[in-house]
């Protein structure tokens, strides 16, 4: 999954995105909510966590802005305005839950993993063949044991197991895996593919290259079919 990282403080930012990548999510950051904005209308996010107090434009009328283009992305606000009304005034504009800082990283990676679920409709656990995959702790079992995967492994198994027995295209799949300022490029997304096919055999899953469309996840039997 893809998270956008709006924050002006450097050192809490990049506490926050070494620890988002060490749990297998794409984080791209913004510095400033005018670059923020900008990201959010030129790019597609699973979530956005939101500090209010930025250079360039307020978090706050980010906010607005992306609700008023009708934008239903789950934002978390982070920020040191914990007031109630401030609070309140957060909600009101389209956050979906308000973390006041300071705040311990394991709360905030779980509230994140809980907004995304609710915004994904997904139920707690995927299970296709002898996979089973934890929507909420990001876990791959199979037949009970974890799976192990590298962050990028993760994040391509997550986005195919989201469209189960439809093609994901190998651009969206860039999208989810990597951050705009890596020095990558899309055909990248074969190498990762590949890694998981071959961390995948013999768990009933099978990941297919559909000519012209993508990449499809299902049962080894139907996807062969």
């Amino acid at each position: 999954m893809k998270i956008l990282l709006v924050e002006d403080h450097p050192e809490l930012c990049e506490w926050v995105a070494k620890s988002l990548r060490q749990s297998g999510y794409a984080v791209d950051i913004a510095d400033r909510g005018d670059h923020a904005e900008h990201y959010l209308l030129t790019g597609e996010y699973d979530g956005v966590l939101l500090d209010l107090s930025l250079p360039g434009k307020d978090g706050l009328d980010v906010l607005k802005s992306l609700r008023a283009r009708g934008s239903r992305v789950p934002v978390l606000i982070f920020t040191a305005r914990g007031s109630v009304d401030e609070r309140i005034s957060g909600l009101n504009a389209g956050a979906d839950d308000y973390l006041p800082k300071p705040f311990e990283l394991g709360e905030l990676e779980a509230r994140l993993k809980a907004l995304l679920r609710r915004s994904s409709g997904q139920t707690p656990v995927v299970r296709l063949g002898r996979l089973a995959f934890d929507t909420v702790s990001r876990l791959p079992t199979v037949d009970g044991q974890a799976l192990s995967l590298t962050p990028r492994e993760l994040a391509v198994l997550e986005a195919l197991l989201g469209r189960i027995g439809r093609p994901v295209s190998r651009d969206a799949l860039f999208e989810k895996v990597f951050c705009m300022e890596q020095d990558a490029r899309p055909e990248a997304i074969e190498i990762y593919v590949s890694r998981l096919r071959k961390k995948l055999e013999g768990s009933g899953v099978a990941v297919t290259t559909v000519r012209g469309l993508g990449y499809l996840v299902d049962a080894a039997g139907e996807a062969a079919a």
